[in-house]
């Protein structure tokens, strides 16, 4: 382990290139018909060719410019390093938008974390310190610990929430049939609580949204480390908590964010329907 504080800046400045360079590759190698490589969990959680190229580039350029860190990719699972700072990337998150050609739904999601000594990247120990999104259609959002949230240059603050029935919440499903069920459950519950609900299909671009104003609240059950990495950053620096349920941080069994003023609503509403149940 490293002793020497980051450098901050350097480490968002690396993460905006690497982002950058794998959003072009993206969009400008994009086939008229983008074909499933490969699928996961089930025959609609696809990976493209695409995924696996662009995690190849966020990779080369990573390990060029930071060799010792170690990198958590979402196709290529985790290379060691010894540096104690990991790369947390998701190369096209939103990759059924991917497929279907809708640009502002999909982003290159690229974070920098620091895990204790001999501990590997988890969301409950980690401490994200630079990240960066950027999107299909080149928007593109950065933030540091401590520094502050930015979409484009442009610092975002949350602004006074409404209440909770005047909210806009959006959330994500997953892929297996009887995750889905429950989550259905979840949201006839939740509906008639709040204004309405938004599915974009990306995470990261969720809890960018949030970090704007353009979702009041966001919740999912099912995220993995390169889902929430950078967008948990942005939202945070926005002034947005971050938080999971029954007094667990924020992870795979469920993710909440928000203003403070309304995540607690949003928690008590999905403790009461169940939502972080495993199935």
């Amino acid at each position: 382990m490293n002793d020497a504080e980051p450098d901050l800046a350097a480490l968002v400045a690396i993460a905006e290139r690497a982002a950058r360079t794998a959003g072009a590759l993206i969009r400008d190698e994009r086939p008229d018909r983008v074909e499933v490589a490969t699928t996961k969990t089930s025959p609609q959680d696809v990976v493209t060719a695409m995924d696996l190229a662009a995690e190849t580039s966020l990779r080369e350029t990573l390990g060029a410019a930071r060799p010792d860190d170690a990198i958590l990719g979402e196709e290529q699972g985790l290379t060691p390093g010894t540096s104690g700072i990991t790369w947390v990337i998701d190369p096209i998150d939103g990759t059924v938008n991917y497929l279907y050609g809708w640009p502002p739904g999909y982003a290159v999601l690229v974070a920098a974390v620091s895990t204790p000594p001999g501990v590997e990247p988890d969301p409950a120990t980690w401490t994200v310190l630079a990240a960066c999104v950027h999107s299909g259609d080149g928007q593109t959002w950065t933030a540091t610990r401590g520094g502050g949230a930015f979409r484009d240059g442009r610092r975002l603050e949350l602004g006074e929430p409404p209440a909770l029935p005047l909210c806009l919440v959006g959330t994500g499903f997953g892929y297996r049939r009887e995750v889905r069920e429950l989550q259905g459950r979840v949201v006839a519950r939740l509906l008639p609580q709040v204004r309405d609900l938004r599915r974009v299909g990306s995470a990261g671009l969720d809890l960018c949204a949030v970090a704007e104003g353009r979702l009041d609240l966001f919740y999912e059950q099912g995220l993995k480390p390169w889902d929430m990495a950078a967008g948990s950053l942005i939202a945070t620096e926005a002034g947005a908590q971050v938080s999971g349920l029954r007094g667990s941080p924020a992870g795979q069994a469920m993710t909440v964010v928000g203003h403070p003023q309304r995540v607690g609503e949003l928690i008590a509403l999905l403790e009461q329907a169940g939502a972080d149940e495993q199935v």
